[in-house]
């Protein structure tokens, strides 16, 4: 038994022993890697938050005017423009009050000359002393309430119009609209009944949320929440919806609010996204890209070529001898698929960006060098 463990932990130790073998055998040949400059470019940072589509415009659809419906002129989920009439009430009752409305006006309005008329007969004979003082007031009081009835007939005509249009139901923005709530043949109450709901879908908005310290980085560096977005010199972002890889959708921060959320230390900010082909819906998630800092002078290398040191991250460099040293260094984000070096690189080292795990610091390599491409994606 004794014999069996120690042939295991001869066997375990051999298998930990055969990296550094294999790095560089004794009296054998620099092992093989490939060594590149850092790709070094301007860049922008960007950082990324989840956020959410939300209409420019949205309208509950409800009747101004109390009838049974008569009549639905959309198809559900059909584009309206503006002025469509999307329901038909039963327009009798408000035809015949409007008529009635207009038949009070020519009333009143054939009492007020003829009131007229009497005050200036009263008139005249008053010059000559034909008639007393009280009697001419009478008349004039006659006219007066006799043009007060015309303005009451024509407020009561303007209401009548009104309730007999309001009898058709129009669309009151561009957009798309809902399914139908109510069917033909049911009565509906003003301001109650529900008919349905249309949203606009061109442009549509994107809201999402960032920390403070987050938001005090981009007012710093980006000027945002200062005034700018309010000018019209919006941010560019991108957004990537659920699924895509990459960004697929352009749009502009335009609105930072005005306070920072007590309860949760963060700020709501909106973009403006183009949606001609209405493919984006309202309610849908997205990943936004917004910048983070104004273009710098990034030295990015892949990430194959980091190695783990305990807690550290490091680079191997390799010298014109093909001497590894072990540089530590500081990451930052992924731009174009490589990794941002914050701290430690200049840009003008030769690093391994492949084959680290042949080598270590104070051996010599044998590299073989590549140029990297400007963008990994």
């Amino acid at each position: 038994m004794y014999k069996r463990r120690l042939a295991s932990l001869i066997v375990i130790a051999a298998a930990l022993a055969a990296p550094q073998a294999r790095a560089q055998a004794p009296g054998g040949p620099p092992p093989k890697v490939t060594v590149a400059k850092p790709v070094v470019r301007e860049i922008i940072e960007q950082d990324q938050y989840t956020g959410r589509f939300d209409p420019i415009e949205f309208v509950e659809v409800r009747a101004r005017v109390t009838g049974y419906l008569e009549k639905i002129n959309f198809t559900d989920g059909a584009t309206v423009k503006k002025g469509d009439v999307l329901f038909v009430i039963d327009r009798r009752p408000y035809k015949a009050a409007l008529e009635q409305a207009q038949a009070s006006l020519t009333s009143a309005k054939a009492r007020l000359s003829f009131s007229q008329t009497d005050l200036e007969r009263a008139q005249t004979l008053s010059k000559g002393g034909n008639i007393s003082e009280q009697v001419t007031d009478q008349r004039r009081q006659a006219s007066q309430t006799a043009q007060a009835d015309v303005d009451s007939a024509e407020a009561a005509l303007r209401n009548a119009q009104l309730n007999f249009d309001f009898s058709e139901v129009k669309s009151p923005i561009n957009g798309r609209i809902s399914q139908r709530l109510v069917t033909e043949g049911n009565i509906v109450i003003t301001d109650q009944t529900m008919l349905t709901t249309i949203v606009s879908l061109d442009p549509i908005y994107f809201s999402f949320t960032v920390d403070e310290k987050s938001f005090l980085k981009y007012q710093g560096s980006l000027g945002i929440g200062m005034g700018q977005t309010q000018r019209g010199r919006g941010v560019p972002i991108l957004i990537a919806l659920s699924g895509e890889a990459k960004p697929t959708r352009k749009g502009t921060l335009d609105f930072v609010d005005n306070r920072v959320d007590n309860s949760t230390g963060t700020i709501l900010l909106r973009a403006t996204v183009e949606n001609a082909d209405g493919f984006i819906k309202p309610g849908l998630f997205g990943i936004v890209s917004m910048p983070a800092t104004k273009p710098f002078q990034g030295v990015m290398i892949p990430d194959e070529a980091v190695a783990a040191n305990q807690d550290k991250r490091i680079v191997y460099l390799v010298g014109e001898d093909g001497t590894v040293t072990a540089k530590d260094v500081k990451l930052g984000p992924k731009v174009d698929g490589y990794r941002v070096i914050r701290d430690g690189l200049k840009g003008d080292e030769t690093i391994v960006v492949n084959g680290t795990s042949r080598v270590r610091p104070g051996a010599k390599v044998s590299p073989e060098s590549i140029t990297l491409p400007p963008s990994k994606t």
